[in-house]
């Protein structure tokens, strides 16, 4: 087995809203800290202050409380890293409490009226509605009842600073300037985290388009490099083997080469795939070679390429003959083409779908599908041909035990089903689950899962959701729900067969879903979010 999969040494930056959770954590945790200290000093230093006795004593407890509840904010914090608007509700009504207590007794036109602009600002910046709704409120409306209070003689103004000089008009404006004030830094501590948010969702943004682009170049590149590689003629181009006499070569793989071919005596068209020399060598080769023949001979539907015959394990050349087939595979077409529509992608699958029931009902798991292993064939009429399964070279019996080739995984990391990331025992619930990131790949034209190198890959795989496609792409919400599903990490969470997921499907396209599919992604979303594109929406 692989060794386990760790987060890669330089992991992208995470959503927007996460970063700005882990910087209100790490603010809060300085707040607490403070707010544990400072109140002590200020108690120490009450009894050389003078004033009305119980409003000192009043602003004493108040400092306390505020202390108190503070220190065990902080040590809850610590012990709970995360959001807890109730935690902040309760210890930042505390210290309005307290601010309040400190202008009655120092005077509602002395200078600490200053610490409420502040709290305003501690609250605003937060995430939560009700805790900026809660900060604003209380501490304009507590500060407009406490003037008012005082000025009408209840319970009057006993602040060290006095106000009883100032005409009502006079404390009028002057409350009224406090009122403006308030709501100034209200506005601007609003304005400071929407512009956070779009200046984080803007990079998180280009960042995701950086990558993808990337992931779609290398897709490019690597297409490329096999195109360059076919020389037209190959090494065994003339040569007859079984019933077919071998043409130019098609295409090449890392296990062999196919070639196009002419049955000799029926004159039908076939595509016959032959061992490289090295891979003959090789006894693991020939056996994976075998069982691509065996399993996909075994096949009778119409969406997995045809086998013609198999033979040659017993001399120096084995080869599988498939029936020729005249089309492009699903990574051409959606390079040319660009992403598909959803009429066209529920007609993906349904065939591909078949084909993969035949598969599981033959006990075969496909491990390595893929776009470049999904061929439409050319046909007349406006929906062309159909859509086959091809390449059975990594495939396994469900029973078999074999999930990895020595320190290789086997598949396509960008299509791998967790489990087979993980090297663990498949079934066909990972094929599932790489035909959901190729509907994913067809809809939004974007991989679900892209990196630098093989360890970033299969982490994503592991741990992380793409960005929901309805970010990328026009689709509904419930489309999103319906792939939550679909590749959801636990196999027992996906759908069981490839029609359950064509139906679900089916139903979003037209703004419909079950309240089971509803409720099992909803479940899904709430342990393991959508990854993001930046989009400012979601905060």
């Amino acid at each position: 087995m692989p060794p386990p999969i760790e987060p890669p040494p330089a992991a992208p930056s995470g959503a927007p809203l996460d970063l700005l959770e882990a910087e209100e954590l790490s603010r809060t945790r300085t707040f607490a800290a403070l707010a544990v200290v400072l109140p002590l000093n200020v108690l120490f230093l009450l009894p050389f202050l003078g004033g009305d006795p119980r409003a000192r004593d009043l602003f004493g407890v108040a400092l306390l409380l505020a202390s108190v509840s503070s220190g065990w904010w902080l040590w809850s914090i610590y012990k709970d890293p995360r959001y807890d608007v109730w935690r902040l509700l309760l210890v930042g009504s505390l210290w309005l409490a307290a601010a309040l207590a400190g202008i009655h007794y120092f005077g509602v036109f002395s200078a600490v009226v200053a610490v409420l602009p502040l709290g305003v600002f501690f609250f605003g910046v937060t995430r939560d509605p009700r805790a900026q709704a809660v900060g604003y409120v209380v501490a304009a409306v507590s500060y407009f009842t406490l003037v008012m209070g005082n000025l009408h003689g209840h319970p009057g103004d006993r602040g060290i600073v006095f106000a009883a000089p100032a005409t009502p008009p006079q404390s009028m404006v002057l409350v009224a300037i406090v009122e403006i004030v308030l709501v100034v830094t209200f506005v601007t501590a609003r304005a400071a985290r929407a512009t956070t948010v779009l200046a984080l969702a803007r990079h998180e943004r280009a960042a995701w388009a950086v990558a993808q682009k990337d992931a779609l170049l290398l897709e490019l590149q690597q297409d490329l490099a096999r195109a360059l590689d076919v020389a037209g003629v190959g090494r065994f181009s003339d040569t007859v083997v079984g019933h077919y006499k071998l043409g130019a070569v098609i295409g090449r793989g890392a296990m062999g080469e196919v070639y196009e071919a002419v049955h000799q005596e029926a004159g039908l068209e076939a595509a016959v795939k032959v061992l490289h020399t090295h891979s003959l060598r090789e006894p693991e080769s020939v056996q994976r070679f075998l069982r691509e023949a065996e399993m996909a001979a075994g096949l009778d539907t119409p969406h997995v390429v045809k086998i013609l015959e198999i033979g040659g394990f017993e001399g120096e050349l084995p080869y599988i003959a498939m029936e020729r087939l005249h089309g492009d595979d699903l990574a051409e077409i959606l390079r040319r083409d660009g992403p598909m529509t959803l009429r066209d992608v529920l007609r993906l699958l349904s065939e591909v779908g078949a084909g993969l029931s035949a598969t599981r009902d033959a006990g075969v798991v496909h491990r390595d599908v893929k776009p470049r292993n999904l061929f439409r064939t050319r046909g007349d009429g406006p929906g062309g041909g159909v859509w086959k399964l091809l390449d059975f070279g990594v495939s396994k019996l469900a029973s078999a035990e074999i999930t990895h080739a020595g320190d290789r995984i086997i598949g396509t990391p960008e299509y791998m089903a967790p489990e087979q990331a993980a090297g663990q025992p498949v079934t066909h619930k990972a094929d599932l689950f790489s035909l959901a990131a190729v509907v994913y790949r067809a809809l939004t034209g974007s991989p679900a899962f892209a990196g630098d190198h093989l360890v970033e890959v299969l982490y994503r795989v592991a741990h992380t959701m793409p960005p929901r496609p309805s970010a990328l792409t026009d689709l509904g919400p419930e489309v999103d729900l319906v792939m939550a599903i679909a590749l959801a990490k636990a196999p027992s969470e996906r759908f069981e067969t490839a029609e359950q997921l064509r139906d679900a499907l089916d139903s979003a396209a037209q703004g419909k879903i079950s309240e089971d599919v509803a409720l099992r992604a909803t479940r899904l979303l709430d342990v393991l979010p959508w990854g993001t594109v930046g989009d400012a929406e979601d905060v």
